[in-house]
């Protein structure tokens, strides 16, 4: 295929569209190196900037990737979350069979002044005699050796007060939750956004700050009504795609 000069589709768009084509007949394979923007010149008879501006846009799209004195590759293909069978249980810690076994970075009581929007989700749950309200469990989910998201999970210390020991020493869900009937999680409701990477999540998802984020915010809900977890997943866009099938 050659670049087609007399098109009204710009030429950089052009070379965009062939240089996916052949990511995806597998020509240019995952990881592989690219050619570079002065052999990208010579094959299309086109300008560096014409090429530099099509090179840039598919790393911005996550088709390509730079390594600096390298050159530029192709990136992996993205991870689905497949909203047919996601559900907002998929990073639940309360309804996770073995808890203590997800990828656990941190685990500490935090009061809920440090985060206003506990006590209106919660409400009563929340006890004001505690000086620490919440269990914080910071977890991620790796795939390939790809950190695919980082998560924050909130489980009230009034509802669950041994949670965060349960965890460590990685009892089962159904320990953890025996006698506790009526707070097993049976419902959630999900809000996706689309957020920026602060420093904060660059460091765990081992991307550069201001990179695109897939959030996805879980309430869990007891059979009675109660909310009896938070959790905050924020997914790499450029490692993951939502993939949406509905019938009518």
């Amino acid at each position: 295929m050659m670049i087609n000069k007399y098109s009204n589709v710009p030429l950089y768009s052009q070379l965009k569209n062939m240089i996916i084509d052949k990511i995806e007949n597998g020509e240019y394979g995952e990881e592989t190196k690219i050619p570079s923007e002065q052999e990208l010149c010579e094959q299309y008879d086109i300008s560096r900037p014409t090429v530099r501006q099509a090179v840039s846009e598919l790393t911005t799209n996550g088709y390509l990737y730079k390594e600096k004195g390298k050159g530029t590759f192709v990136a992996k293909t993205k991870s689905k979350v497949d909203i047919k069978s996601y559900t907002g249980f998929t990073d639940s810690i309360l309804d996770s069979q073995e808890p203590g076994k997800h990828n656990i970075i941190s685990i500490k009581s935090i009061n809920s002044n440090s985060l206003k929007c506990l006590e209106d989700l919660f409400g009563s749950s929340v006890s004001h005699n505690q000086q620490h309200n919440f269990a914080e469990v910071i977890y991620i989910v790796t795939q390939k050796n790809d950190v695919l998201s980082y998560n924050i999970s909130y489980i009230p210390l009034g509802l669950f007060p041994a949670i965060i020991e349960d965890i460590k020493a990685n009892k089962p869900s159904f320990e953890i939750l025996r006698g506790k009937y009526p707070l097993l999680p049976v419902k959630t409701k999900s809000t996706v956004d689309i957020i920026y990477t602060s420093q904060e999540d660059a460091q765990y998802l081992h991307v550069q700050t201001g990179n695109a984020l897939i959030k996805i915010d879980n309430i869990l809900y007891s059979k009675s009504g109660q909310v009896v977890e938070y959790v905050v997943a924020k997914y790499r866009a450029d490692k993951c795609k939502l993939v949406f099938e509905n019938n009518k």
